[in-house]
C-alpha cells in the first residue's frame, strides 16, 4: 500500500512548505492543491486511518487542526476540515485536508 507522507514528506524526497509543526504532527501545504487554500494536517508516526488513531494523538491532531482551521477561517472566512477512509483514502496514513474555496 502507498503511504504518501512516510515514503516521501517524512524521508525528505518530496520537500513541503511547513504551516505549523509540533512534536508529533505536521501540517504543510498541500504539494498538488485541489482547492485554492489546501493544507494537510498529519501524525508524523504512521497511523492507517481516523480509525486506529490512540486518543492522545488525536487531541495533539485536533489542536493542530484547530489552529490551522482559524487561520483559514480568518483569512478566507470560510474553512472545511475533511479525512477520508477506505478507498477514499489515496494514502493510507491518517491525515486531514483543510481546505477553503471551489475546487481547482
Amino acid at each position: 500500500m502507498s503511504d504518501f507522507y512516510c515514503e516521501e514528506v517524512f524521508s525528505g524526497k518530496t520537500p513541503v512548505e511547513k504551516m505549523l509543526e509540533t512534536e508529533n504532527v505536521l501540517a504543510y501545504h498541500h504539494t498538488r492543491p485541489f482547492w485554492p487554500v489546501h493544507i494537510v494536517v498529519v501524525p508524523k508516526r504512521h497511523v492507517a486511518s481516523v480509525l486506529e488513531v490512540e486518543s492522545d494523538l488525536l487531541i495533539e491532531i485536533f489542536d493542530v487542526i484547530k489552529e490551522v482551521a482559524a487561520r483559514v477561517f480568518e483569512e478566507y472566512g470560510a474553512a472545511r476540515v475533511l479525512t477520508n477512509l477506505g478507498e477514499y483514502q489515496d494514502s493510507k496514513h491518517l491525515h486531514f485536508h483543510i481546505n477553503s474555496g471551489d475546487p481547482n
